[in-house]
């Protein structure tokens, strides 16, 4: 192969010498960039560095010039430590400096630690490994499901949303469950589009993957419906066929490549030490020398830069041709405004339910209505239930609209299985991808499984819609294990996560808008298994007061001496004790949302919560921890701080009193304590 040395007669190298010379260039980039920082992965970009190469100079559609283009195919690189390696290639599209790498993981770079989805072609924020596949496929989902919905004449030579879904996946990846559990869905729903690169080192941090894993991935694969392949992750003439029949076959794609890790290094090639760590700088000296490369730091010639440009002119014809499609597409009306509901996001005016004043019905089922009465008005509403549609109310969606299945994409309901952390993170591929409003729902205890598929929700700035149901101690005779206590102030906690506890089915209407219309936010609706009254207030009070995130729904002549803060169910409660407190002056304010609440006014806090003057109490259905901010130090929290109890929820509502009475007297103890 030629050297540097020979850089000018580059133009007569042959397409096999400038390819390897590329990935030369490319390893010492990533050399030199873990290096100069002294910290990050070294040896898994360096074995991934072929076929993300031949990916990316071949075969990846997108636009030179537009990193969101919505038709562009999405490459997901799950194994989000070899950062380093899609900084490089992001830096030879052009969206990337040079100097840019050489900031790699310090404050305020473009190029950090693991990939952050703010940066220009990179299509989800990655490092917990596993969840990247599970992304990749909800990416797959979106494409398919919005291929249909423009498409649906198999006629219409143009369409509009139609691209493949590439994931690039380490050991580790499919070690954890996410990615398995997503991609036993992935097969059974045949998503075409998704085509899996496993770089199969076998090298790992703490030594070769035969210590922990021996497991045969192209069988698993296979059993659940994918198409594998198995090559040499390193031959180009191998992942070039290897990706051609990916693209053709009608089911997903596994290429299982098997590499050597840091592949190419002088002495340490298939050494596990290169897994997180820099490569010592006489290991990257003499690396360079054997793989043709000067001795200096980040070289990257116009030469591989043009080479690797070569596509450019083909990649924005694509655009254009697209470009033109989306014109006449438009001429359709039906489509201009499916078009402008699921690419441009513009939402209509919805309509909210009604229910009537003073009835009964769990917020859980008032969800289920309104859920109903949304879809009808938003045709890119979808989602599903982690097997728990009937307990959800999610089971008429799920019959008005059918499953999504191979053959029948356009069902818009999910039936993902008892697999809420797969569902989770699949949820945040499709609102990565854009164009579709994605809901899941499971019991409120199951949150536990979902949370780091949450985070990531929230990190990335998703607009993604949790259903928890079975939201307290009442869920009752299925026991402790079954009844979430930490799980609503565990979930507060979460930066950028919008928890509500809707107090009525007025409330949970009024929630569930404010979800869909957050895009930027991800939001979990807290719903009660037991039947909770309707109140008597006003659509357009409730509507003001839950945008806000607390409002008064009970009030008194003059000052307040005891306000009552209450979430969900317990709003009902406080009311009932606020009526029998006969010689006090009580307020009582509904608080469904925290986070709203807190990016209010100060004004407007205080015009609620006095911060002098008055008894603050707040009474929920959940650990205490987290009410003094609200209530001060010599305020009262009633919650429950300990597991709860198998038994009908009416007798538990007595034993951990949550009855009006009980919760009346613990107040009149606590005021005379502090007497």
């Amino acid at each position: 192969m030629p050297s540097y040395n020979d850089i000018g007669s580059f133009s007569s190298w042959t397409k096999e010498e400038k390819d390897q010379f590329t990935v030369a260039v490319i390893k010492g980039l990533i050399m030199d960039t873990v290096r100069n920082a002294n910290s990050g992965h070294t040896g898994g970009p360096m074995s991934s560095t072929d076929f993300s190469y031949i990916l990316f100079s071949e075969y990846l559609n997108f636009d030179p010039d537009d990193p969101k283009w919505f038709n562009r195919d999405r490459f997901v690189l799950s194994a989000g430590h070899e950062s380093a390696l899609l900084y490089i290639l992001l830096t030879l599209i052009g969206w990337l400096r040079v100097d840019e790498l050489q900031n790699f993981r310090q404050l305020h770079s473009k190029t950090p630690g693991h990939p952050e989805v703010e940066i220009n072609g990179v299509e989800a924020t990655t490092g917990p490994l596993g969840q990247g596949v599970a992304m990749g496929i909800g990416m797959a989902v979106a494409e398919s499901k919005l291929r249909n919905i423009f498409s649906r004449d198999s006629n219409d030579a143009f369409k509009p949303v139609a691209h493949y879904n590439y994931i690039l996946a380490s050991d580790g990846d499919l070690q954890e469950p996410v990615s398995t559990g997503a991609a036993s869905l992935a097969g059974h729903w045949g998503l075409s589009k998704v085509i899996l690169f496993y770089d199969s080192n076998e090298a790992q941090i703490s030594g070769h993957l035969s210590r922990s894993d021996s497991a045969n991935y192209g069988t698993i694969f296979d059993g659940y419906g994918w198409h594998v392949q198995e090559i040499n992750g390193h031959d180009h003439k191998q992942i070039c066929s290897a990706i051609e029949k990916a693209q053709v076959v009608n089911k997903p794609s596994i290429i299982i490549g098997k590499t050597i890790m840091a592949y190419g290094a002088a002495e340490m090639e298939g050494d596990h030490e290169t897994h997180g760590a820099p490569l010592p700088q006489d290991e990257i000296n003499a690396t360079k020398e054997k793989l043709g490369l000067p001795n200096e730091d980040f070289y990257l010639p116009a030469e591989v830069i043009n080479h690797f440009q070569a596509r450019y002119p083909t990649l924005k014809n694509n655009v254009s041709n697209w470009n033109n499609g989306i014109y006449e597409l438009k001429k359709n009306k039906e489509k201009e405004f499916l078009w402008n509901l699921c690419i441009d996001g513009q939402l209509p005016q919805l309509d909210i339910p009604k229910f009537e004043d003073n009835t009964i019905i769990a917020t859980r089922k008032a969800f289920g209505k309104t859920l109903d009465y949304f879809a009808a008005q938003i045709p890119n509403l979808i989602g599903g239930s982690a097997d728990l549609e009937p307990s959800n109310y999610t089971g008429n969606f799920a019959s008005n609209y059918g499953d999504f299945q191979n053959g029948h994409r356009d069902g818009r309901n999910f039936a993902f299985g008892v697999r809420e952390f797969p569902m989770a993170a699949i949820l945040n591929g499709i609102d990565l991808h854009g164009g579709l409003k994605s809901f899941g729902g499971t019991f409120l205890v199951f949150s536990d499984y979902e949370r780091p598929a949450l985070r990531l929700a929230a990190i990335q700035r998703l607009g993604v819609i949790h259903e928890f149901t079975h939201d307290s101690f009442y869920v009752g005779e299925d026991g402790p294990t079954h009844q979430p206590v930490e799980h609503l102030m565990s979930l507060r906690a979460i930066p950028n996560f919008q928890v509500f506890r809707p107090s009525d089915a007025k409330e949970t209407a009024v929630c569930f808008e404010i979800a869909l219309k957050s895009n930027n936010t991800p939001s979990a609706l807290m719903l009660t298994r037991q039947g909770v009254p309707v109140s008597s207030l006003q659509i357009d009070r409730i509507i003001e007061g839950v945008q806000r995130g607390a409002y008064i729904v009970k009030d008194t002549e003059g000052n307040p001496d005891i306000v009552l803060l209450a979430t969900g169910s317990e709003v009902s409660l406080a009311i009932e004790v606020a009526d029998i407190l006969h010689d006090r002056n009580v307020r009582v304010i509904s608080m469904p949302c925290f986070e709203l609440f807190e990016q209010q006014s100060e004004d407007y806090k205080k015009s609620l919560i006095p911060d002098r003057g008055c008894m603050k109490i707040s009474i929920e259905a959940g650990i205490t921890h987290g009410w003094e901010r609200y209530i001060g130090i010599n305020g009262l929290s009633i919650g429950i701080d300990h597991y709860g109890l198998s038994a009908p929820y009416k007798d538990l509502a007595q034993e951990f009193g949550f009855i009006p009475e009980k919760v009346k007297n613990r107040i009149l103890d606590h005021m005379k304590k502090l007497l």
